[in-house]
């Protein structure tokens, strides 16, 4: 798996403190800006998490090539409407060459790995037959597995990337995503540090675990 930010708002922390301000401010929003210093910025933004006033932070955008995912996790992550989502067509590239994700429950049972890839070069091979026979791309495509690895570009705002990561970062969420997120945090941390320091499971910020059982970082309610 490959995470990297390709494009992102410019100074994205500046704005989104210079948006906040502008609300209760008689100077224009350039304005603002050259007046803002770091320590004001991240102050402000400090400010804004505590009183839960996220909306400033939805004119902060981070635009990220995800590469190697599952089909699977891709399934999962589109699920969160409030984003921009390109992904590698399986309808209209044929895939001569299969790339495939193996969960480490499989690739640390022997027998079970040998059989788990013998199945999936199997579907290739069913694959790959049906498009020599001129079967369309878009119908053989029906029997490649959820283990297809699949690229895609996600644009997502820094509110509603703060939101995906309290859900996904959390260690009982699916793997996969939970390691896409952890990348997805690493690239943002390097623009903008302020938000990559939120990227992070919601019990931290509930102080509990609200889920049925506790994966151990918080405890549950019940």
């Amino acid at each position: 798996m490959q995470v990297t930010l390709i494009a992102y708002t410019p100074d994205p922390e500046l704005v989104i403190a210079a948006a906040a301000r502008l609300s209760a401010s008689p100077s224009s929003t350039t304005k603002i800006m050259e007046k803002m210093s770091p320590q004001r910025v991240d102050s402000l933004l400090a400010h804004l998490l505590a009183s839960g006033h996220l909306s400033p932070f939805e004119h902060a955008s981070f635009t990220l090539a995800i590469d190697g995912i599952s089909r699977a996790t891709s399934h999962q992550l589109v699920r969160h409407r409030i984003a921009s989502y390109t992904q590698q067509s399986q309808r209209y590239v044929p895939f001569t060459q299969f790339h495939y994700v193996t969960p480490e429950t499989i690739a640390s049972d022997p027998e079970l790995l040998v059989r788990y890839q013998q199945a999936v070069a199997a579907a290739h091979q069913l694959y790959s037959q049906m498009l020599d026979a001129g079967i369309p791309a878009e119908d053989a495509r029906f029997i490649l597995p959820n283990a297809a690895a699949t690229s895609l570009v996600m644009t997502m705002n820094a509110r509603e990337l703060m939101h995906v990561c309290a859900q996904r970062l959390c260690l009982r969420a699916q793997w996969e995503i939970v390691q896409l997120f952890e990348k997805v945090k690493i690239e943002v941390q390097k623009v903008a540090p302020r938000i990559g320091a939120e990227l992070k499971p919601k019990c931290y910020h509930m102080g509990y675990c609200d889920e049925q059982e506790s994966c151990g970082l918080m405890p549950t309610l019940g």
